[in-house]
């Protein structure tokens, strides 16, 4: 496809995806004091007497611009499918502008992501997130648990899904896998030595990992590709011609997770690009809606 179409169809998925409103959640509980350290709670709409919880780590290059209302539509779309859903936010880097509401992208790129903050307060969420989904959804089955995220989100589910892989030293670190039926991660920045070359994000994953002085002190903490193999059942769903997040980074972590004895599902999704993973209208999304059931029926 020409650049042009390829630009215009991308731009046109975007707009698709941002121009639901948002939907308000059924309960929200903090998880820690920063305003920032909240779950929002989505009941399932089905009536269901027990029913899956999928918790949603949304994406946005880690950068505050983006943050979780962007991706309750989706959120309500799970539900609407059968799901509860845990909706978390955490802290990003950069000024807290709602990328919606700029009228365009700013003159400068905001910083991405806050280390260790981001980290700890998906460790954080992650931890607290059994009790207050008891209070705040009965009707879940955590037992039937699957972490899916978005972009910058899907490193964070496969991230928190790796915390008992990682380094020894690391204060994120677990004493044995979360309790998941599984993991389905959305155009994750799933490698990020990869999407550091490929300048995902407009630079995104080396302010993360705080610039070339720190990376290579940091990744091992960080980057899930150096964390596998994990045992926890993994599929990452892609679309093809993803301009934001090349599906060849999900190929690379896959790739990785091979060269550890460990087979991660690729689900690649022919002219789909960055948004429709996460747009209720779009045909992606019921399809990551059936890659979730998969795991966690």
């Amino acid at each position: 496809m020409p650049e042009d179409a390829s630009a215009a169809r991308a731009a046109a998925e975007e707009e698709s995806a941002f121009s639901h409103p948002p939907v308000d959640p059924d309960a929200s509980a903090p998880y820690g004091d920063h305003p920032d350290q909240v779950i929002d709670f989505y009941a399932p709409r089905t009536g269901t007497a027990s029913a899956p919880l999928v918790v949603l780590l949304h994406g946005g290059a880690w950068r505050a611009r983006y943050d979780r209302r962007h991706i309750t539509p989706f959120a309500d779309f799970l539900a609407r499918r059968g799901f509860a859903v845990a909706n978390v936010e955490y802290r990003r880097g950069g000024p807290g502008v709602p990328a919606q509401n700029t009228g365009g992208e700013p003159a400068s790129v905001p910083p991405a992501g806050r280390w260790p903050e981001t980290f700890d307060d998906v460790a954080a969420a992650l931890d607290a997130l059994p009790e207050l989904a008891r209070e705040a959804l009965p009707g879940a089955d955590a037992r039937r648990t699957v972490l899916t995220g978005h972009s910058a989100g899907g490193h964070l589910a496969l991230w928190a899904a790796a915390r008992h892989v990682l380094p020894a030293n690391s204060p994120w670190r677990t004493d044995r896998p979360a309790p998941l039926r599984g993991v389905v991660a959305l155009a994750p920045i799933a490698d990020l030595g990869l999407a550091e070359k490929l300048e995902v994000c407009e630079g995104a994953v080396g302010q993360l990992l705080g610039g070339q002085h720190l990376s290579a002190e940091r990744a091992p903490h960080a980057d899930p590709a150096l964390l596998l193999p994990t045992g926890i059942a993994t599929t990452l769903v892609q679309g093809r011609t993803d301009r934001d997040v090349p599906y060849e980074v999900a190929e690379s972590f896959a790739d990785a997770a091979a060269r550890a004895g460990e087979v991660v599902g690729v689900t690649l999704l022919e002219d789909v690009g960055h948004f429709p993973l996460i747009d209720p209208a779009a045909d992606a999304a019921a399809v990551v809606a059936e890659e979730i059931a998969q795991l966690a029926f």
